[in-house]
Order: structure tokens, then sequence, then C-alpha cells
């Protein structure tokens, strides 16, 4: 029996996952989380083989999480499920050692086949983005400026376009307010922005984030 943690912010996609998961002997659902704080909670409470983890959360994020479940328990086997599709999320997630990146339009089919094989000791990336992983090797030079970003100044950037002051994210990262003012200023030159406004904006243009209804715009 294979016992999977569903991680993702919002119930409905958590509830439509549990119901494909149901109707699939071998493989059970052991606890639901809706943030990347929650996923390092309820694994050390639960009995888990594997984690399907979103990437675009409140708090300290899927990828962020995926590296600390990894970093305490690395048999773990972490599987991310996002409407992001395209980089820098599928490398940086699988650099920080998710073994599994499929898109939320998938197919339920390929969820549990994902699931399988990535419990077996294989990969499962679905075939839109193995695609563009290839293609990224070949020419370095395409796609998102973003890709430029270390796994850090991702999660410090993510965490800024949500809103989060500095003093937080110091806070739920580990880190000293004046080193994530060094990555805040490190990424802001890579990428070519002076403030959060700015980053925000890029972030939406390139798709590595998704307006939200009511955004009220990030903290300065």
């Amino acid at each position: 029996m294979i016992r999977v943690l569903l991680v993702d912010d919002h119930k409905l996609v958590r509830t439509g996952i549990r119901l494909i998961l149901e109707d699939t002997p071998d493989i059970r659902v052991a606890g639901e989380g809706e943030s990347g704080e929650a996923a390092l909670e309820l694994s050390r409470s639960l009995a888990i083989d594997l984690v399907l983890m979103d990437v675009s959360m409140p708090g300290i994020g899927g990828l962020e999480a995926t590296r600390q479940l990894l970093a305490r328990n690395p048999a773990l086997k972490v599987i991310v499920v996002s409407v992001h599709a395209t980089e820098p999320y599928p490398l940086q997630l699988m650099e920080a050692g998710a073994h599994g990146y499929l898109t939320k339009d998938c197919a339920a089919e390929e969820i549990v086949a994902a699931i399988r094989q990535v419990q077996a000791g294989k990969r499962y990336i679905t075939a839109s983005i193995a695609q563009q992983l290839a293609l990224a090797k070949v020419d370095a030079n395409r796609g998102s400026p973003f890709e430029q970003l270390s796994q850090r100044e991702m999660q410090v950037m993510l965490m800024i376009t949500d809103g989060q002051p500095s003093q937080a994210i110091a806070g739920r990262l580990h880190l000293s307010p004046k080193t994530v003012s060094t990555y805040r200023a490190r990424l802001f030159a890579k990428l070519g922005v002076t403030n959060a406004v700015e980053l925000t904006r890029l972030a939406l243009r390139y798709g590595v984030i998704e307006e939200k209804p009511q955004h009220t715009g990030p903290h300065e």
C-alpha cells in the first residue's frame, strides 16, 4: 500500500485527487495539508511514503517544503502537481529533489501511473515538461529570466510576490533579515527590477505566479 499525503491550498483540488485515489486499491490517502508548513508538520505525525505537492501556496510554498521534507527524510518521495508548466518551476523542483512533476490538467490515469512509478524508484515527468527540460539543456539562452535564479533566490522571490515582508520571510526560511536582504538585492539585480511591484509584474508576465482575485500588492 502506498500512503500518500496531499498538499494543496485549494480544497477542491485535494478533493478531486482524493476521489481519484480512493478508487485505486494499492494507494491510500493518509492525510491532507494546505501549506508547506502543514506538510512538514503532518510528515512528523503520519506514516507516509509519498507527497503530492503543490507549488504556489501561502507561507514557505512547495519548493522550500520539498527541500525540507527530503532533507529530513531522504526516503520520502515527492511528486509536484502544479498549474505551472513552464520554467523555472520544473527545473527548480527537480533540483530540489522532487521525483516527479505533473500539471493539474493531467488525466487521472497519469496521476496513478506517476505515483506507482515514483514509488518503484523511478522518476516521472509529464511529457510536455520533459520536452521543455530537454530543450533547455540544448539551448541555455532560451526561456524565462527566472531560470537564472538559485533555489533560495526563487523561494525568496515567491514570498516577496506573495506580499510577505522581509522579517516574515526570514522567520519562515530560518534566515537572518540581513541574509534575506542580500538575496532580495541579488535577485532584483539578476532580473533587472528595482522594487517588489516591478518584480510581481515580471513574474506575472512570465507566468511564474498567477494574479490573485483580491491582490493588494506586495509589501515594499
